[in-house]
């Protein structure tokens, strides 16, 4: 099903996504996909020797989430901008609930576009990371 652009509105959320829990295997293929190799992430003896309690999820797997939740909810030819902000780290086991909504229709380089704020918390309602995305709806 196409999503009709022409009818969004200020306060409309997107789909909600909910991810599985994060474990280390999870966190071992994103850093051979990424190439994202830093030991704090998928060795439990230098992150505990880091002051850490383990390994904890890579950023910007995070914000890979976030980007997810933006284009399912509309295409990615038509994202013109996304930026996050880490606010917390995500932890083994911390289950990735991935919300956000419209809260601007705006025009940008002579396109209508709509302003979204977007989020990922854990499942105890933690949050992680907070965005900012600019989507075409033309």
């Amino acid at each position: 099903m196409t999503k009709d652009f022409k009818n969004v509105q200020v306060g409309e959320p997107l789909p909600e996504l909910r991810l599985p829990p994060v474990d280390r295997t999870m966190l071992a293929l994103f850093a051979g996909a990424s190439g994202d190799h830093v030991p704090l992430h998928i060795d439990t003896d230098f992150a505990r020797r880091a002051g850490m309690p383990d390994v904890f999820a890579h950023g910007m797997l995070g914000m890979a989430w976030v980007g997810r939740l933006v284009t399912q909810w509309a295409p990615q030819r038509a994202l013109r901008s996304f930026t996050v902000r880490f606010v917390a780290i995500t932890h083994l086991g911390n289950a990735p609930v991935l919300s956000g909504k419209v809260v601007e229709i705006l025009e940008r380089n002579g396109e209508r576009c709509a302003r979204l704020d977007v989020q990922m918390a854990n499942q105890f309602g933690q949050l992680k990371i907070q965005g900012d995305a600019i989507v075409a709806l033309d």
